[in-house]
């Protein structure tokens, strides 16, 4: 059995206690979930172990942010998921919920497996198709004593509207000034080369078929196929690894009430500047296409659920759990819910 699905058994076995403010408790209901591919790890195991201590199923469809979001608007869903901020000015009548913070890697298939380093400017000139040798001086410049191999560069991006895209396109729009006039920043954008793989899963399929190859998924896709992520150099001019702690760092802001707020090409010199939320998304009234209040109870369990006992799942799986602010503003959140135009949350 792999180290990756050792870790997401060992997560879907933790569990603890922490306060839930009553509500009545829904029995036998099955909810029904889509969107982004970025945290599917973590809400699997989430989901699980939810199940096993309440009444309520939980399935989810791992089909990407835009393709979840889209399902949500036409309410096929009971709640969307998305790596990218989705409520308009308008409120679109949802409410967005911080579930955990994630890294976007970068993540590469090279002979002999170096490790390597890669700079902002480096990183968008690979993607714009500046850079087409693995031998590139300026890739060189970054990586002095590695053997680099004679490869041209593959380069590897989503298919579908991605809140993962939407992470790594904000990142380099912001880094790069060629990026953002040219490319732009989306849950999708046109590439300017590339090959095109379905959800995270499917870039880290390409890569590592494909030697020479470079794509962009979350951290635990690349760890998952036994994939190289590359160090990036952040603002402050280090280089730094994606890990759990290097995200949370991230983080380390005054956030507004609604959690809207970028964390990429953070000025934290030790964080990593590629790291983002994740949220999961609802209507704030939850009364509508008749539904029931044990429907709408059950919603809010589970994601008071996700945003309290599930954190502990976050950490095993290489996700960042979410610090105690943003655990504060999630609650907030949660009680602006409503049946009837009265609260879920008592």
């Amino acid at each position: 059995m792999s180290h990756w699905k050792r870790t997401i058994l060992l997560a879907a076995g933790l569990c603890c206690v922490l306060p839930w403010s009553a509500v009545a408790h829904p029995a036998g209901l099955d909810l029904l979930g889509a969107g982004a591919t970025f945290p599917h790890p973590l809400y699997q195991a989430i989901f699980d172990a939810f199940a096993r201590q309440h009444p309520i199923k939980v399935q989810y469809q791992a089909v990407g942010s835009g393709e979840g979001m889209r399902r949500l608007l036409e309410r096929k869903v009971d709640f969307g998921a998305t790596d990218a901020y989705r409520v308009g000015p308008d409120g679109n009548g949802l409410v967005q919920v911080p579930t955990c913070l994630g890294a976007v890697v970068l993540t590469y298939s090279l002979p002999g497996n170096p490790k390597i380093r890669l700079a902002p400017d480096v990183v968008a000139d690979l993607f714009l198709g500046t850079i087409t040798r693995w031998t590139d001086p300026r890739i060189a410049a970054l990586n002095a004593g590695q053997r680099l191999p004679d490869l041209p560069v593959q380069v590897v991006h989503r298919s579908d509207a991605s809140g993962t895209t939407y992470i790594f396109s904000e990142y380099l729009a912001k880094t790069s000034r060629t990026w953002k006039e040219k490319v732009g920043s989306g849950i999708s954008v046109a590439w300017p080369l590339g090959t095109a793989g379905a959800g995270n899963p499917g870039v880290a399929s390409q890569v590592k078929q494909v030697p020479g190859s470079i794509g962009y998924v979350e951290l635990l896709y690349a760890l998952g196929n036994d994939l190289k992520v590359a160090d990036v150099r952040n603002r402050a001019g280090r280089f730094i690894e994606p890990n759990p702690e290097t995200v949370a760092l991230a983080a380390q802001m005054t956030l507004p009430d609604d959690t809207n707020v970028s964390l990429t090409d953070t000025g934290v010199p030790e964080a990593y500047p590629i790291s983002s939320f994740t949220w999961l998304a609802v209507y704030k009234e939850q009364e509508y296409d008749g539904r029931s209040r044990e429907r709408a109870d059950a919603v809010v369990r589970l994601l008071w659920w996700t945003t309290h006992e599930g954190q502990l799942h976050a950490r095993p799986l290489f996700y960042a759990p979410l610090p105690k602010e943003a655990v504060h503003k999630a609650e907030g959140l949660l009680r602006t819910i409503t049946f009837g135009g009265q609260p879920v949350l008592k």
